[in-house]
């Protein structure tokens, strides 16, 4: 009897995860331009267009790349940025999660796993993941963990990137914290 493709896809990426403990340096380096970007998002359920140069007139934005809706780590993760949304929301920073995943998948993952309390976009042909260099090599149809935060002017001002989901909300939170604390004004449009 076979096992379902769910099931080895994630055992691959268990396997993946216990090779690749430490951290690899994300491609878009602090200063690069973030490429824009519109796509499908939802949050709370409801579906909408999100366009990066739109959330950016509001303040700095964490964009955060993970692998696949409702796998444990991506689950993890999901509940970790949606307890830390807070603090996020008050220093002024848009949160949202990319997968490649459809957007029917992304409504349900968006109110049971992130607690309706940030967006999450379906990059379903990775034209968004491509871009951002955030492409699990090896795993087809899968977003690498990769978290940035940019500035309100489209810069990249933090890249992480490791398949095991901590350290990306407290990276993103301290790099975001560091940022708006010598950009008062910039971070609060």
């Amino acid at each position: 009897m076979r096992a379902p493709a769910h099931r080895l896809a994630a055992a691959g990426l268990l396997a993946l995860a216990s090779l690749s403990a430490t951290p690899a340096l994300a491609t878009l380096k602090s200063g690069a331009d973030a490429p824009d970007f519109t796509t499908p998002a939802a949050q709370a359920g409801n579906e909408f267009s999100f366009h990066l140069a739109d959330a950016l007139k509001h303040g700095p934005v964490v964009l955060y790349f993970y692998p696949a809706a409702f796998s444990s780590g991506c689950t993890t993760e999901a509940h970790e940025f949606a307890d830390a949304a807070p603090r996020f929301a008050a220093l002024h920073a848009t949160l949202i999660g990319v997968s490649m995943d459809t957007i029917v998948k992304l409504k349900r993952f968006s109110t049971s796993e992130c607690h309706s309390k940030f967006a999450v976009a379906s990059d379903r042909d990775g034209a968004v993941s491509h871009a951002y260099d955030a492409v699990l090599v090896g795993f087809l149809g899968w977003s690498s963990r990769t978290s940035y935060v940019i500035a309100p002017n489209g810069r990249v001002i933090y890249s992480y990137n490791a398949l095991d989901p901590e350290g990306h909300v407290a990276n993103t939170l301290k790099a975001l914290t560091n940022w708006t604390a010598t950009h008062p004004a910039a971070a609060s449009r």
